[in-house]
């Protein structure tokens, strides 16, 4: 009974955390998934270079002119928010943000721990494929229960701001969707976020190897408690920037697919259909549109989350 008891705080104990460490991540990078969105949208206007070319062949011998579309960078996509729709834009979607990411870092992080024991008595306990089968477990049942309030977050963060229009708040936006695309709508971008599982797989993984690997340093020259919980942070900190950046370049693509699949009215149907009319219209390069904008966002974020997440965990934990 005493066992039950602890499981069932255990969890909740993780369902807190995890929530508290989702928000506080959230409203700090809200302008940056702004956008990072802006910039994988098929929408997206790009800026028109003209190129001098010379035709040795001509009869004048004069320069000809070849434009040639650039993709802006995440300066120039702040400037024209700034300039044509005001700051109040750079937070567009933070209310389904705060709305869905402290249940679905909760739902996360609650699954994963619960996953983690049950994986532990069947394969290695504590080893890379725990992390792995954990961190896909629990992403599964995330992004199931949780697409309906991304897909409503994406398509306000892509409404830009028109003069002498309201933009849709959470509700309007919900509503909209239901009205012309039923309960299917909701879903859109939902195998995108399947293949996305890949990026909290190679992320985690990662993440615990490092951990790891923190837990067995030794600790230099200190037996102060504050200084030792101090630098424990700050490497846990560390561990999750460096496991969310390289898991952010290698799985980066399924975010600009998801993105083109929740555009309203658009030609994307599918996964698969897709990937190949983006890499036939606008090139490989497409699939990293955003790329920077992103990691500045979810480096930052994740070391915040995860810190954030084992802090709590370890001192309600112990006080426990």
């Amino acid at each position: 009974m005493a066992t039950g008891t602890q499981q069932k705080e255990n969890t909740l104990l993780h369902l807190f955390a995890g929530g508290c460490g989702g928000t506080v991540g959230a409203i700090f990078t809200c302008p940056l998934e702004v956008i990072k969105t802006r910039l994988q949208s098929s929408r997206l206007a790009l800026r028109t270079v003209y190129y001098p070319q010379v035709h040795l062949g001509t009869i004048s011998g004069a320069g000809m002119v070849r434009p040639t579309s650039v993709t802006p960078g995440l300066l120039q996509v702040l400037k024209s928010i700034l300039e044509k729709e005001g700051p109040k834009s750079l937070f567009r979607g933070l209310g389904p943000n705060l709305v869905g990411v402290a249940p679905s870092r909760a739902v996360y992080f609650a699954c994963y721990s619960k996953a983690k024991e049950q994986f532990n008595g069947i394969f290695v306990p504590n080893s890379n494929t725990v992390h792995i089968f954990s961190a896909g477990s629990a992403a599964f049942v995330t992004n199931t229960l949780m697409n309906p309030i991304w897909m409503v977050k994406t398509r306000m963060q892509l409404e830009r701001k028109v003069r002498g229009c309201k933009q849709m708040n959470t509700l309007q936006c919900a509503r909209h969707v239901y009205q012309t695309e039923g309960i299917r709508g909701f879903y859109r971008g939902l195998t995108a976020s399947y293949a996305g599982i890949s990026e909290t797989i190679i992320c985690f993984a990662i993440y615990e190897s490092l951990k790891k690997c923190l837990k067995e340093a030794p600790i230099v020259s200190s037996t102060d408690g504050a200084e030792k919980s101090s630098s424990g942070f700050f490497g846990l900190m560390a561990a999750a920037a460096v496991s969310k950046g390289c898991a952010s370049c290698i799985a980066y693509p399924h975010e600009v697919i998801r993105t083109r699949l929740r555009e309203e009215g658009s030609k994307y149907k599918s996964f698969v259909q897709t990937a190949r009319l983006v890499l036939r219209e606008e090139g490989y390069l497409a699939f990293y549109r955003g790329l920077f904008a992103q990691l500045i966002r979810q480096i930052p974020n994740t070391a915040i989350v995860l810190a954030t997440y084992e802090s709590i965990v370890y001192l309600l934990g112990e006080r426990a």
